[in-house]
């Protein structure tokens, strides 16, 4: 298991990457975090966590420079449950919620990867090919057992029953004469 890699924050407000010994950005910090690279930022000079500040300031770019995930709405309900009775439930619900989403996004890329060759995108419309081709040899398969198990195989050429279409020549409807 990969130790929690230690980035410093000076008083000059740059972050320091020990495992590399050398100053990163928010930026740099951000492709930690979608790299999934546990990681600590520590204040130099006092050893104070500042994990969450930091993560706070990458999300409030984001939040500045692209489309935005929290609406104003969803920013001040958060800010009205701070100190209410309700905080830690609110934080577990975020938790799972997104620990949720994370595992949904997770099988659905490993769906789609499962289903899609992305090398080769032939291969796709091959096996889509393929299976179409399986079931409608199944179905003709089933459709022609049902066939010759109704008719006797006799081949009167009537459908299975023997009435030739549901309807036998003396149970017309009434004003029907039979001809088309």
């Amino acid at each position: 298991m990969a130790e929690t890699r230690l980035i410093k924050k000076y008083p000059n407000r740059r972050l320091y990457d020990t495992a590399i010994s050398s100053y990163v950005t928010l930026e740099d910090v951000k492709g930690l975090v979608l790299d999934g690279v546990d990681f600590e930022v520590t204040d130099a000079k006092t050893g104070t966590d500042l994990t969450r500040t930091i993560l706070l300031q990458i999300i409030s770019e984001e939040e500045e420079g692209g489309e935005p995930i929290f609406s104003s709405e969803l920013l001040a309900q958060i800010i009205r449950a701070y100190g209410g009775n309700m905080q830690s439930l609110l934080t577990s619900y975020l938790e799972k919620s997104m620990e949720l989403w994370a595992d949904q996004q997770r099988a659905l890329r490993e769906r789609a990867r499962t289903f899609m060759d992305a090398s080769n995108p032939m291969t796709v419309l091959s096996q889509i090919t393929e299976q179409n081709l399986s079931m409608w040899q199944q179905a003709m398969d089933s459709f022609r057992s049902e066939q010759e198990d109704g008719s006797g195989g006799d081949g009167d050429g009537q459908a299975p029953g023997g009435t030739g279409g549901g309807q036998s020549a003396g149970s017309r409807p009434r004003g029907s004469s039979g001809k088309r």
